[in-house]
């Protein structure tokens, strides 16, 4: 993943809401009525996060009857943590190794 997108995904992160609605889709999948029912705002609102977070990967969806149903993507949040880890950690493949130094030595 590149920084690029990795900076985008955190965005997507950025939401208290939508860390709210994974961390509620953590516990097993839900409908959207169960979601909107969580939380105060219109079903519009609740659309434009679930989109935006299926969009990114983190939720998948799929129709059971007439109910709209959303399921975490534990690969998704893993991948995200493995990424950040990795900036913690001084690794073979880390960017230091590849950078030129300056004349401050």
């Amino acid at each position: 993943m590149t920084y690029k997108a990795l900076a985008a995904t955190l965005k997507v992160l950025s939401d208290a809401s939508r860390l709210e609605i994974l961390d509620i889709l953590s516990c097993g999948e839900r409908c959207a009525c169960d979601l909107l029912e969580h939380f105060q705002f219109s079903q519009p609102t609740l659309s434009h996060h679930m989109k935006t977070l299926v969009d990114q990967g983190f939720v998948t969806t799929f129709k059971d009857g007439n109910k709209r149903m959303y399921q975490l993507n534990h690969d998704k949040l893993k991948e995200i943590n493995d990424h950040l880890c990795s900036l913690n950690a001084s690794q073979e493949a880390c960017i230091c190794n590849t950078m030129k130094r300056g004349a401050c030595q």
